[in-house]
């Protein structure tokens, strides 16, 4: 692509919000959307999938008909789709969407997801295979926690970044060190790839506390609207990796008598409330993040039309 190919098509602006769960991402997103007459990407990596419903927060049908959303409801939980698979049909997406229209909104808290979009990912190495499969008759013998407390010991910085329910990531942190001797968090994106598009960076935050407090209202609400009769539904499908994650663990372990209902839900909160807390520190280290509070909307738009 020529330098003045490069300057026209950046023109184009995809806008980046970020921030915990239960902040009220979704909500100013739409508005964001409506303002400035535009789509959206969802960069949630549990959102992707048609089986999960309520346990993911999704936008709900009034949210999504006003404003055309991509990647809700776009896979299944019995097929892969990896960060490296979402930044490819990402960036397609986002070439559609820029055909049309000057800016996009990409929205998500799943920060590995938004990193592989905005910076690129770098090639991941070949894997010495016996070892992931020892790492994961490992973790069927004796579960989590041990391949928790080797990866806190080997990857310290990947550790602190992934979704720490979800054996999958975390096995993919130790069979990386085991297999090059590198850390995997010294492999993401070390290298930032140029994108065709200016990037503005909106991140959403709020007091602890009353973040807290939504995130237990949340899951209450979740509870109301049927969550376990859904988490019962997705039992033959328990074995896939994207069940393994907050607010479905917790439940399949009530649903084998390992808990009672009540302490299910708590640890849900109490895991949500951890996983809330991950996602700032991930977000908060990167300096061109422009943090306000969710109800400044005017302020977010003023600062996005001053930028764009």
């Amino acid at each position: 692509m020529s330098v003045d190919n490069l300057k026209q098509k950046k023109a184009k602006t995809l806008i980046s919000v970020v921030g915990p769960t239960a902040i009220g991402k979704t909500a100013l997103a739409i508005e964001l959307a409506q303002h400035f007459k535009t789509e959206i990407i969802s960069a949630d990596s549990r959102q992707f999938f048609k089986e999960m419903e309520i346990g993911t927060a999704k936008p709900d049908k009034e949210e999504l008909a006003n404003a055309k959303h991509h990647f809700i409801n776009s896979h299944s939980i019995e097929k892969l789709f990896s960060t490296g698979d979402f930044e490819l049909e990402a960036l397609k997406s986002l070439e559609l969407i820029f055909e049309n229209h000057d800016v996009a909104i990409m929205v998500g808290g799943s920060g590995l997801y938004i990193n592989a979009v905005i910076n690129g990912l770098d090639e991941m190495p070949e894997i010495d295979l016996s070892i992931r499969d020892q790492l994961n008759k490992q973790f069927e013998v004796e579960g989590i926690d041990v391949i928790k407390k080797q990866l806190a010991e080997l990857d310290p910085e990947y550790f602190e970044k992934v979704d720490q329910n979800n054996p999958q990531r975390m096995i993919r942190g130790l069979e990386v060190f085991l297999s090059t001797g590198q850390k995997l968090s010294s492999m993401l994106s070390a290298t930032k790839k140029e994108r065709p598009f200016n990037i503005i960076k909106i991140g959403l935050n709020i007091d602890r506390a009353k973040l807290y407090a939504q995130i237990n209202l949340r899951v209450d609400k979740m509870m109301e609207k049927g969550l376990l009769e859904e988490v019962k539904s997705l039992l033959p499908y328990r074995k896939y990796n994207a069940l393994n994650t907050v607010g479905y663990s917790e439940l399949f372990d009530y649903l084998d008598e390992k808990i009672s209902l009540e302490d299910a839900v708590s640890s849900i909160k109490q895991n949500t409330r951890r996983f809330a807390k991950r996602q700032l520190t991930w977000f908060r280290k990167d300096q061109e993040v422009n943090w306000f509070e969710p109800t400044k909307k005017d302020e977010i738009i003023k600062l996005i039309e001053k930028q764009l």
